[in-house]
């Protein structure tokens, strides 16, 4: 094997330091200034906020003027002027303002989880590119590895003391190897292009391969606490109930009289008549059921708050017992010992004390659970930034 687990991971820690790459979280960083769909949905949010303040805006004056015409007089005999404005009663104005920041408060709750819920596909693909490094290394390890028996083989072949079968079986082995490599390079350009995509179509460089610290749990009654109270869709659920009790109120004033001022001026030839206009309407009609609707958003607010809290306990409970169960499976995986296997299976076979057949036998099974490990690592990490998505 061309290197250990321990010194590969050093050199990669050392990458960035010689080479300026980039690490997770100044990936993440471009994504968030970079992103289209990001930007678009911060333009929605801006636009829906504006829409909230709208609602209280002030009604606009109306000017009409009606001039008359009578036999027996030339032009206009008389005519009315009339500038009008109308308003609500002066507290619904105070009402509506309440309602429309608690409005936006909800805008931004839920621009936030969407925030979120981008950057968290961003960071799980990056954890799939860091997955898919560490597979590309361990197949060139295997490969310059095969290269290397190939080369001892072919040697013992010529002086006759290997058979066909033997060669056959590196060949078909390096075979195998460059098609997995194949497709490893693959999903690694696949993974590429889709956060250069998520990038604004910038190019992502993640040149340090490396997951993020692994942060220790802490016990479930301190770990559930701690999620929930920074739930960004509790947070959310929270601020749309509060906008829907403020809501009610709002409604619970429709009946208050709409009022109405202004100005009146009438001509009659040479004389002229000034004065004012004062009325009310009474909204009889056109507030029917308003109340009533909502009061059910209200509570149909607090219903998906209690939801929302009723699965994210669970999904909690159900991610602080996977994390348990991964941690159990990477600390079951003893990496100096595959290693070390790997090691004597490569010097027993070198040394004529292991058949070909048998050493890829051997070997294929630490492979396969170095494999394991590393796809254990990602489900891991992936669950990990899933748990914490709210702090990204």
């Amino acid at each position: 094997m061309k290197t250990s687990h321990i010194t590969l991971t050093l050199a990669l820690v050392a990458l960035p330091v010689i080479s300026g790459a980039q690490d997770i979280d100044a990936v993440l960083s471009a994504i968030e200034r970079n992103n289209v769909e990001l930007q678009s949905l911060r333009q929605e949010a801006e636009a829906a906020r504006y829409e909230t303040r709208m609602q209280n805006n002030l009604g606009d004056p109306t000017i009409e003027y009606s001039p008359f015409w009578a036999k027996g007089t030339d032009g206009i005999s008389s005519s009315e002027l009339v500038v009008s404005y109308g308003f609500d009663f002066p507290t619904q104005y105070a009402s509506r303002s309440k309602a429309g920041k608690m409005q936006r408060e909800v805008i931004d709750r839920q621009y936030l989880v969407a925030r979120r819920d981008l950057m968290l596909r961003a960071k799980t693909m990056c954890l799939d590119l860091v997955c898919l490094h560490r597979k590309q290394e361990l197949l060139s390890d295997r490969l310059e590895n095969a290269d290397g028996l190939l080369a001892l083989f072919r040697t013992r072949y010529e002086a006759g003391d290997a058979s066909a079968i033997e060669l056959n079986k590196i060949r078909m082995e390096k075979m195998d190897i460059a098609a997995q490599m194949a497709q490893v390079e693959t999903e690694l350009e696949s993974v590429r292009l889709s956060l250069q995509a998520m990038n604004g179509d910038n190019p992502v460089e993640l040149s340090m391969y490396e997951y993020p610290v692994v942060i220790p749990l802490p016990d479930f009654g301190a770990f559930r606490d701690s999620l929930l109270a920074g739930e960004l869709e509790i947070m959310a659920s929270e601020a749309a109930v509060e906008a829907a009790e403020q809501e009610v109120r709002v409604n619970s004033q429709n009946w208050l009289p709409q009022l109405q001022v202004g100005y009146r001026r009438n001509t009659a030839l040479r004389e002229a008549s000034n004065g004012f206009i004062v009325g009310a309407s009474f909204p009889l009609f056109s507030n029917r059921h308003k109340s009533r609707i909502a009061k059910a958003r209200h509570t149909a607010s607090c219903l998906q708050l209690e939801e929302t809290r009723i699965q994210a306990e669970s999904r909690i409970r159900s991610q602080y017992d996977g994390m348990l169960r991964l941690k159990e499976m990477m600390d079951a995986y003893d990496v100096e010992l595959m290693e070390e296997t790997l090691g004597m299976l490569r010097k027993a076979v070198e040394a004529g004390q292991l058949s070909i057949i048998e050493y890829y036998t051997e070997a294929d099974a630490v492979y396969a659970n170095l494999l394991a490990l590393s796809e254990t690592e990602n489900t891991y990490h992936k669950l990990m930034a899933e748990i914490y998505r709210n702090s990204l």
